[in-house]
């Protein structure tokens, strides 16, 4: 399988956008916003403050507000040269304008909102192939938050509320724009108590690696495969490979699901996950011992 030359970093939502507490709310534990936020990681896979992105702001129902957003906060570290795609419908998504500024772009972020609007509007489109194209034989950079963040991979969430979520046929899955395979994404994962949601998709999906997003929290994927832990907060990933038992098979929509032996790790900053050999390691150093 060809190994991609472009970087993805997939964000659980509610990155920190260097924005200052409303009253009366607790601030959130995030990083430094302008040394260690999301954000900053993403323009420094680029070319930093002189990098070119493209903000793709299909999935939200409220593009104009959310791309905004977006050019406020890379302008406070920097980083002027911020375009805003809105790509509202596939008769959009076939203007030549926005295929030429995606190729023209050091990187790409899909914001969050619906993720079937995603899939449904750019799937198959000349404009996501350039995209596609580009992260496997280009230093390009591909990120997306919340919804942006489920589509990356060929298998995509599209549907599954956290309380029903053991019970067969709650959680829905569709195809994604597919810059990854066999893996699994979830965003909001802690905050909306997701682990359920995510757990019936691997177990009807074993073959996939479950990735559990945390808010403010991301990872770096590297050639497709060595992934890192970025941001505030937790991810949880989910082996199905050596699942011995799971009964989703056999019973009716509406019952709850058993599942023996599903390997869960938690990672934190700093952690590093191989996807193709299902390791993770506590840092760097432990990757050079081994």
């Amino acid at each position: 399988m060809e190994i991609p030359k472009g970087t993805l970093i997939s964000i659980g939502g509610s990155e920190d956008k260097g924005t200052e507490p409303e009253p009366n709310f607790a601030p959130k534990n995030y990083l430094n916003f302008f040394e260690d936020g999301i954000l900053k990681r993403i323009l420094s896979e680029m070319k930093g403050v002189d990098s070119y992105i493209e903000i793709i702001t299909t999935a939200s129902v409220i593009p104009e507000e959310v791309g905004e957003n977006y050019i406020k906060a890379f302008s406070k570290l920097g980083c002027h040269n911020v375009g805003i795609i809105h790509i509202k419908n596939r008769e959009d998504a076939l203007k030549l304008e926005y295929s030429d500024r995606v190729s023209k772009a050091d990187g790409v972020m899909f914001t969050g909102g619906n993720q079937l609007r995603l899939s449904m509007i750019l799937g198959g489109t000349s404009f996501l192939k350039i995209i596609l194209d580009r992260y496997m034989h280009d230093d390009f950079v591909v990120a997306g938050t919340s919804a942006g963040a489920m589509a990356m991979s060929n298998t995509m969430i599209y549907q599954g509320s956290s309380q029903g979520a053991l019970l067969k046929g709650e959680v829905k899955i569709t195809t994604g724009l597919g810059f990854m395979r066999d893996v699994i994404i979830d965003s909001h994962f802690v905050t909306r108590g997701r682990f359920g949601r995510l757990a019936q998709a691997v177990a009807g999906n074993p073959g996939c690696i479950g990735i559990g997003l945390g808010e403010d929290t991301g990872v770096v994927v590297k050639e497709g495969n060595k992934m890192e832990a970025i941001g505030s907060g937790l991810i949880l990933i989910f082996d199905g490979h050596d699942i011995r038992h799971s009964n989703i098979a056999d019973i009716e929509d509406g019952e709850p699901i058993s599942i023996e032996n599903l390997v869960v790790h938690v990672m934190a900053r700093g952690n590093l996950y191989y996807l193709n050999e299902r390791k993770f390691y506590a840092g760097l150093r432990e990757v050079i011992a081994q």
